[in-house]
């Protein structure tokens, strides 16, 4: 990544995606046609990520209602108690 000179924002699970298309960016001028493939594969690893990350906090949340409710503690707090300041 640090060769491919790939901002700290673009280090992510996807780089090993973003690395071609942005070679084949370069060598065919950005004309946005030419590069379709990568392009594709590279916007649905970035959505697969969205995706598991909706999942999660979806997660997080219904296991904070659960505790509110009085029910067992599942998942992660979206604040550890160290962290409350009340």
């Amino acid at each position: 990544m640090a060769e491919a000179r790939l901002p700290l924002a673009y280090r992510d699970q996807c780089a090993h995606l973003l690395i071609p298309l942005n070679k084949c960016r370069v060598a065919e001028y950005y004309l946005p046609w030419k590069c379709e493939p990568e392009r594709h594969a590279y916007e649905k690893c970035q959505y697969e990520l969205v995706m598991e990350r909706m999942i999660q906090m979806q997660k997080i949340r219904e296991a904070q209602e659960a505790k509110a409710k009085g029910g067992a503690t599942i998942g992660v707090p979206l604040i550890p108690s160290a962290a409350k300041l009340s």
